[in-house]
């Protein structure tokens, strides 16, 4: 549906025409507009009209009818009318109908409901052809006001299928086709081939009633049914098809004219190469011309197509009159015959021709006379008695002797074989047909032969310089199927013109069956009367050699042959100019929709719309064709784009039936998707049944334009029949996930991606991204997530903004995947909303992918760490595998080349399998393929380290993991200094900065505490004022900054050993501040209780902290393991490490990043792994 831009309405009544039946050039102002309630203001020209009794109608009223409820003053020059209200002096902008108030906010996106139907009632869709173009082309001609379309169905379409079924076939090739198929497999090829067009038409029916069709006919069906991918793969398919359907009507013009209208124009003599070089020469020059006519003027082919059609069915009847003629009267084409083999045209079949009689006395032997019949090959005795007649060799003779003497050594088959004629139209009641009823298939070289005459057995095969009539071509049930399918195309026709229609979701089936109907009866009624009227020879004689170089459908045709030759002539020329026509606009019609970038400029044309850049690449393809120079080369072709076309147009049908589309509401009823699947079948089994290395050329180059607008095309959203399959297929699958938990054999990595932007919605660590790619090789499910803080209200817009910030670098990065993005108020709820929402059924994430938050001992904020461990604690607690990437930076891009290296993996506990599978997918990319694998373990005082290596490698080999197994043995050792005072630094730094933390909150209270804040206490509204300005500005500002944060920074107020307020609500807040009573006592007093480290005793205090003997031993084990792991895996790429669990009280989550960070120190790259708590791997098949 084609939105309408409303424009500007004058509101002075002198900027308005006369509104009385007496203003006749209302429909001439484009600058008068009607004004609606609903702020939408329509153009006149779409509302107004001219009457029959040259009064004025609005919106369809009656010709002597004004507008309900409305006025015109012309004294005063005001309007009073229920569109234009002026009584209260506002202004019209701001004027909305007074029954929808409540709907007057969203008017500008809900218009009202009579406007939208005034929009629908006025929508005109320009058709792919025609009408528009020519009035473009009446240079100074004034331009019309548009009409309603008025063609019906006769002339909308049953005429036009006609033109464009009725083709070239019908009158060269035919006869032909029953002539060597036979009369009941000619029946079938055609009965096939109309029961698919028909099938296709019943298809094309449902869909073209489905909606109104625009321009592209057939294409944009196809598209909107199937999608772009589909739609623009077909699309060229049907272009191709009717490019080449062009080239194929010329080279038919050309047949007929070298052949049969004017022989004398050949520039090449002699046959075969020599005509296919004319072929070439005329048909490019005819192809020019053609191209020039329609680069010229479309109008020019429209006003020549009524006579194009009128040549076509003269032809047709008068074919069907000479059929019933020929059983009274005879036809006098007689077809000379050697034996059984059929001889090319001769003015003479005989071998000998008389000249008189001559007297044999002393020309001869006294008793005998040496003489030469017309019956007999050699020498006869006759009585001296008789004369003798003397006779001349013919051409024949000579043809097949080398010579005009009698005596002449001569071909043995023409020496054993007579001449005879027969008819070659016997006539409809002759009972040829009984011969005509089997094929007769022939290989390339081989001369016509009838079957029914005698012949000497014993000859040798035929050679070229005799004249006989031989086959130009193999023949076989599958060729004549492609060459014969072309007749049948161009059912199309009346959905192309949809926009001339009065009533297009009526015409269409209509028109279109009706044509299909009448066009099946010509060719099986055809069938039946060529083999029943005409001699097998003549039907396998494709060129009429033996019928005196007459066009065979020609001598059947009443009362000439002529009407036939002239009548196929015109109609294949004008065929030809609809091809020309029709496939340019189909091509712009693909350019303009911007499916496939590269034909954009084929979009664009002259100023009048015609596609000038269209035509020419119609016409350099419709060339190629034409070089071909085979009509029976070029048929098939064509016959594959065609049957595609209808593949898919059968397959939308189906499919929108099956998947029962809210949108699939046809006006035509009478279908069915059985019907479409038989269609279907039948396009498919026809494409290899005609030519199978043609259908698999056609089938790749539509999945190569397929693939082509996948991946770079644009993006469209129609609707389409393939999105709905798959959201029935999502849905099945997804069904089917949920009936049970997936096995370990079927686990797979589904990722949920966290990522951090800043404050310019940029993501911090993009590397995250491309190693989720790594991980992922293209498979399984990918969501990637962010957290905007804020009111869901307030940050939708920022929220949207994400969402495609992440989508434009999952589309960098080559990720296939999902974007969720979650506003909520704290960064730490967001996370754990989307790690328990995300997914769908059984496609629910299994796996968390985050970033390692590097700044967090520099940073006074503790929420950016306690998110993180948050997090971790939330994927445990969901059962969830956690990878923690860290030094993202230094992991590799996508586009570094491959390296040689290590992948280490550190086993030192096991959490379901995660360190063994991940590194085998790592290594499917092309970055870590060349990489190798190493274990390492780690083996206590009590373990046999030995037993443990070759379990571990037996283990390896069942898992089918080819991997370096080490087994690292830790001796118990005491704590050392070093892992003493680290942890008393990591305990000093901890309690340092809570005392930090807690003398901020005591500065905070210190405002409230000063005595100029008391004594604003008891002054009235001015100070409070002030103040309760200044706390809503903070409150603003904070929000602020907390809509720019994103995952990481958390504004919570749990922070350790004491609160922090927020100033959530400015009101509340001063309420409570401002009554609370505060003595000096209790000022000192709360200032000594919350002192912190503000005192030098605090210091004191802090100093003399001994360590937590759990927290040296946590240490401990962390430097242990860190020298371990530096000496042994220093120089490897990857390091994967098993990453332990935060601590049950939340007291010691600050020491936690502090033993990771001592576990991993040294260490370039490090993925920290964390399993999930079921089993990933199996030894099992």
């Amino acid at each position: 549906m084609s939105s309408v831009r409303f424009t500007v309405t004058p509101t002075k009544a002198e900027d308005l025409p006369g509104l009385s039946d007496t203003s006749p050039d209302i429909s001439s102002r484009p600058s008068a507009h009607v004004r609606f309630g609903s702020r939408e203001s329509v153009n006149r020209s779409d509302l107004v009209s001219e009457g029959s009794a040259g009064g004025t109608t609005f919106g369809g009223m009656g010709g002597n009818e004004t507008p309900d409820r409305s006025s015109i003053d012309q004294g005063d020059g005001k309007i009073s009318s229920v569109y234009i209200n002026n009584s209260h002096g506002m202004d019209d902008d701001e004027f909305f109908d007074r029954n929808l108030a409540l709907f007057e906010e969203e008017m500008d996106t809900r218009p009202k409901v009579s406007s939208l139907l005034n929009r629908l009632a006025n929508y005109t869709n320009l058709t792919q052809g025609a009408k528009e173009h020519e009035e473009a082309e009446s240079i100074g001609e004034k331009k019309k006001a548009s009409k309603s379309p008025q063609m019906g169905t006769f002339m909308g379409v049953y005429l036009p299928c006609l033109q464009n079924i009725f083709g070239v076939i019908l009158f060269l090739r035919l006869t032909w086709v029953v002539g060597t198929a036979g009369v009941l497999q000619a029946l079938c090829i055609v009965f096939t081939c109309c029961c698919c067009t028909l099938l296709t038409a019943i298809s094309m029916s449902a869909i073209a009633t489905n909606g109104v069709v625009p321009a592209g006919g057939s294409y944009f069906m196809i598209s909107r049914s199937l999608g772009p991918e589909f739609g623009g793969a077909v699309g060229i398919c049907f272009y191709l098809g009717t490019t080449f359907a062009g080239a194929m009507y010329i080279l038919g013009a050309i047949e007929i004219f070298l052949m049969y209208i004017v022989p004398q124009a050949e520039i090449f003599k002699g046959g075969g190469a020599a005509m296919l070089n004319n072929m070439r020469v005329y048909g490019s020059i005819c192809l020019l011309l053609m191209s020039l006519l329609v680069f010229v003027g479309v109008k020019y082919v429209n006003k020549l197509a009524s006579i194009f059609l009128a040549c076509v069915i003269v032809s047709i009847v008068s074919i069907y009159i000479g059929a019933f003629v020929s059983a009274f009267y005879e036809h006098k084409f007689d077809v000379c015959m050697l034996g059984n083999r059929t001889i090319s045209s001769h003015v003479e079949c005989s071998k000998t021709v008389p000249v008189g009689i001559k007297d044999t006395v002393g020309s001869f032997d006294s008793n005998f006379t040496l003489g030469y019949e017309n019956s007999t090959a050699g020498p006869v005795i006759v009585p001296t008695a008789v004369p003798v007649v003397e006779e001349k060799t013919t051409l024949l003779w000579e043809e097949f002797c080398h010579s005009t003497e009698l005596n002449a050594t001569c071909d043995e088959y023409f020496t054993s074989n007579n001449f005879t004629k027969i008819k070659g139209i016997p006539g409809l009641a002759s009972g040829i047909i009984s011969e005509n009823l089997w094929s007769s298939y022939i290989s390339k070289g081989e001369v016509l032969q009838k079957s029914s005459l005698s012949s000497s057995h014993s000859s040798p095969p035929a050679s070229l310089p005799h004249p006989y009539v031989f086959a130009d071509i193999t023949t076989s049930f599958t060729l004549l199927v492609g060459i014969f399918f072309p007749s049948v195309t161009g059912i199309m026709a009346g959905s192309n013109r949809s926009g001339d229609l009065k009533d297009a979701q009526r015409s269409i089936p209509i028109g279109t069956i009706l044509a299909i109907l009448t066009t099946s009866f010509v060719y099986l009624s055809s069938v039946v009367l060529f083999g029943a009227c005409i001699d097998g020879v003549v039907l396998r004689d494709k060129f009429g050699e033996s019928v005196d170089g007459t066009l065979v459908v020609g001598t059947l045709a009443w009362p000439s042959p002529w009407v036939i030759v002239i009548g196929s002539f015109f109609s294949t020329c004008g065929a030809g100019l609809q091809s020309l026509t029709g496939a340019p606009r189909l091509l712009q019609a693909i350019a303009k929709d911007n499916i496939i970038p590269f034909l954009r400029v084929f979009g664009h044309g002259k100023a009048n719309g015609e596609p000038t850049w269209a035509l020419l690449l119609t016409a350099l393809i419709a060339e190629l064709g034409i070089l071909i120079a085979s009509l029976d080369l070029v048929a098939p072709i064509l016959t594959m784009f065609f049957l595609m076309c209808y593949l898919f147009v059968n397959l939308a049908c189906a499919l929108q039936t099956l998947l029962r589309t809210p949108n699939w509401r046809p006006r035509f009823s009478y279908y069915h998707w059985t019907l479409s699947f038989l269609g279907m079948i039948i396009c498919l089994a026809l494409m290899f049944i005609s030519s199978w290395y043609y259908a698999i050329v056609a089938m790749v180059i539509a999945g190569m334009i397929y693939k082509y607008i996948e991946y770079h095309g644009a993006e469209k959203e129609w609707g389409d029949g393939i999105r709905g399959l798959s959201l029935s297929a999502a849905r099945y699958a997804l069904l089917r996930l949920e009936e049970g938990p997936p096995h370990t054999k079927n686990w797979r990595p589904q990722l949920l991606v966290l990522l951090k932007l800043d404050e310019d919605a940029h993501v911090k660590s993009p590397r995250l991204l491309t190693f989720a790619s790594q991980l992922k090789a293209g498979k399984g499910l990918t969501i990637v997530g962010t957290v905007v803080p804020g009111h869901f209200l307030q940050t939708y817009g920022e929220a949207l903004a994400a969402e495609q910030t992440l989508k434009l670098l999952m589309e960098k990065e080559r990720v296939k995947g999902f974007v969720q993005c979650i506003v909520a108020q704290k960064p730490r709820e967001g996370i754990s909303h989307m790690i328990q929402s995300s997914g769908l059924g059984g496609m629910k994430p299994n796996t968390v992918v985050m970033g390692w938050p590097h700044t967090w001992r520099q940073s006074e904020d503790p929420q950016a760490w306690k998110t993180f461990i948050n997090t971790v604690r939330v994927t445990t607690a969901a059962h969830l595998a956690l990878l923690v990437p860290k030094n993202i930076s230094l992991f590799p891009s996508n586009s570094e080349p491959p390296t040689d290296g290590y992948i280490d993996v550190w086993w030192i506990v096991h959490d379901g399998g995660m360190l063994m599978l991940l590194p085998f997918l790592l290594r499917q990319h092309k970055v870590w393929r060349k990489c190798g694998m190493r274990i390492f373990t780690v083996a206590q005082m009590e373990d046999n380290s030995i037993q443990m290596k070759k379990d571990l490698a037996t283990f390896l080999y069942h898992l089918r993991i080819e991997a370096e197994v080490e087994v690292v043995e830790m001796h118990n050792s005491d704590i050392s200094a070093y892992t003493y005072e680290r942890t008393l630094m990591m305990e000093q730094r901890s309690q340092m900065l809570r005392q930090m933390r807690l003398s901020k909150s005591d500065r905070e209270r210190e405002v409230y505490l000063s005595p100029r804040f008391r004594s604003t206490e008891g002054h009235t509204s001015n100070p409070i004022k002030e103040d309760r300005d200044r706390q809503a500005q903070l409150v603003k500002d904070r929000n602020s900054m907390l809509r720019l944060t994103s995952i990481g920074s958390d504004d919570e107020d749990d922070t350790d050993g004491g609160e922090r307020e927020r100033p959530v609500s400015s009101s509340s807040e001063h309420h409570r501040r401002v009554q609370m009573t505060w003595t000096k006592e209790k000022t000192a007093q709360y200032r000594a209780a919350h002192s912190g480290c503000s005192t030098p005793e605090g210091f004191r205090d802090m100093l003399s902290i001994r360590p937590d003997h759990s927290n040296v031993r946590r240490m401990h084990t962390a430097v242990k393991l860190n020298e371990v792991i530096v000496n042994k895996s220093h120089d490897a790429r990857l390091v994967l490490l098993n990453m332990p669990g935060p601590p049950k009280n939340t007291d010691g989550d600050e020491n936690y990043m502090e033993f990771l960070e001592v576990l991993t120190e040294g260490l370039e790259r490090v993925l920290l792994v964390r399993g999930g708590g079921s089993e990933v791997i199996t030894i099992y098949s």
